[in-house]
């Protein structure tokens, strides 16, 4: 999918586009077409573009509309936070429903520019299967993927000596071999502070210095910090590295392809994304009837079987093959040994008016040049 679309240092995978030229490309597109009329029995939502979209119009939308009669036009494109701004400051808000990930989310929350979800229309069952993480007053969680350590089983073969914590990827004595991690696209702080002792209830609020700390420890072993997805499931491809914290999509789509890898759950960095709903958008009551549809275990199952991403519905679980749910971050038995990002506290503002995002991101900046 995409490399963080909210943080510069990539909580999710799309990167939140923080160039002027970006910004601007964004504002031209909107004041191109300014919002429209539209009937009762239509609505416009986002997919990103790509297979992603693809997948969304055959998981969501074709059976959406076959369901409603609302006509759902899809727009293959992301939604960035100036696209928001702009959309909101100028009236013009010209789609109903967004992908979006929880930093974002909460940046667009704060500054008015999302409705509220309209949790009343949903079933129960439907609303209590899902993981507590991705239910927000602002938006609904769709989609679960992780980073977690993956193996070269020619180097880590099944019943031979391997690590399983982080705290043993830090230990190069014992378990030798060629290392990658993430680089500024999600550096791997929560997996140093694992490393280094941290219990996992008590990762946040997260000590930066603590884990630059342990860092500097495993930075002399690690071949590559990586900036991409495409990036990491190539150097598993060509077995340039024997251990790494991927991407689970990346490892997955590796493991169908009968690549020699294999992915170990335990501490598992658990990220998601989900949908809202702009406000002042033409139609905000369907738009909130297609974001409860797109929650639906029955929907999520078969986008889950269409794109590498866990559900957020662990119903979703129960209408799929054991050994096809088990290829994805939230099935029931991983979540227990998971940690699962705070994005709330990456986008905390302290009084210097910086965001732990932000001094996250200039730590790093310099720590790398080390």
């Amino acid at each position: 999918m995409r490399e963080n679309k909210e943080m510069t240092m990539s909580i999710n995978r799309r990167r939140f586009i923080q160039a002027t030229s970006a910004i601007a490309a964004g504002a031209m597109s909107y004041q191109s077409r300014r919002a429209t009329a539209q009937s009762p029995g239509e609505l416009r939502a986002a997919f990103n573009g790509g297979d992603y979209a693809k997948a969304c119009i055959e998981a969501y939308v074709k059976p959406f509309e076959a369901e409603t009669g609302i006509k759902v036009t899809p727009v293959n494109e992301e939604i960035y936070m100036a696209n928001l701004e702009l959309m909101a400051s100028t009236n013009s808000v010209s789609v109903d429903v967004i992908p979006i990930g929880p930093s974002t989310q909460m940046q667009a929350e704060k500054k008015g520019y999302l409705e509220k979800i309209d949790y009343s229309i949903y079933k129960k069952d439907e609303l209590d299967a899902m993981v507590d993480f991705a239910k927000t007053p602002y938006s609904v969680g769709s989609i679960v993927y992780a980073l977690c350590m993956v193996y070269n089983t020619e180097k880590f073969p099944t019943g031979k000596l391997r690590p399983t914590t982080w705290a043993e990827f830090w230990d190069v004595t014992k378990y030798p071999g060629v290392r990658t991690l993430p680089g500024l696209v999600s550096p791997p702080l929560e997996e140093a502070l694992l490393a280094d002792g941290v219990p996992a209830d008590a990762i946040y609020p997260l000590d930066i210095d603590r884990a630059f700390a342990s860092l500097d420890k495993i930075k002399p072993h690690i071949r590559k910090w990586y900036e991409t997805g495409s990036e990491i499931q190539q150097m598993l491809h060509d077995k340039a590295i024997d251990l790494a914290d991927s991407y689970d999509g990346r490892a997955t789509a590796l493991i169908d392809q009968g690549a020699p890898i294999e992915i170990n759950r335990n501490q598992q960095k658990i990220n998601w994304e989900g949908w809202s709903i702009p406000k002042g958008c033409p139609n905000p009551e369907n738009a909130q009837r297609f974001v409860e549809f797109i929650t639906r275990a029955d929907r999520q199952a078969a986008f889950m079987q269409l794109m590498p991403y866990g559900p957020t519905n662990r119903n979703a679980y129960k209408l799929v093959p054991e050994n096809i749910g088990r290829k994805f971050a939230s099935h029931p038995d991983y979540l227990a040994s998971s940690i699962t990002t705070d994005a709330k506290w990456y986008a905390e503002v302290g009084s210097d008016g910086m965001t732990n995002n932000d001094r996250v991101t200039q730590r790093w900046n310099e720590w790398i040049l080390q």
